[in-house]
């Protein structure tokens, strides 16, 4: 079977896009809203308030979040805590660009 150059494009895209979220959980996660979510939500100004600095320590937790599921979790708390609203695919996407910029869960 052989692909016209627009379907092996798409089908390259996909796969880049699966590899760069890495778990699967975060697969079809929406990282263009996920990034805007965490401008929105003010997350930076949140983490930078907590631990100081850039608010990057944030992310090197002393192994507290070492699984794509507490990742998502600790995305939860953070919507509950705080009272974001998120829904279920917004802390999924929230999750799926932090594990894309620190924490590489494959």
């Amino acid at each position: 079977m052989t692909c016209t150059p627009l379907i092996s494009v798409l089908l390259a895209l996909a796969s880049m896009s699966a590899i760069a979220q890495g778990s699967a959980i975060f697969v079809g996660a929406d990282l263009q809203l996920g990034s805007q979510l965490i401008a929105d939500n003010q997350c930076v100004a949140c983490h930078q308030r907590k631990v100081g600095g850039d608010g990057s320590a944030i992310y090197q937790s002393s192994g507290r979040i070492d699984t794509p599921g507490a990742l998502r979790g600790m995305i939860e708390q953070c919507n509950m805590e705080l009272n974001l609203a998120l829904f279920p695919d917004e802390v999924t996407a929230i999750s799926a660009v932090l594990n894309r910029d620190h924490y590489r869960f494959k």
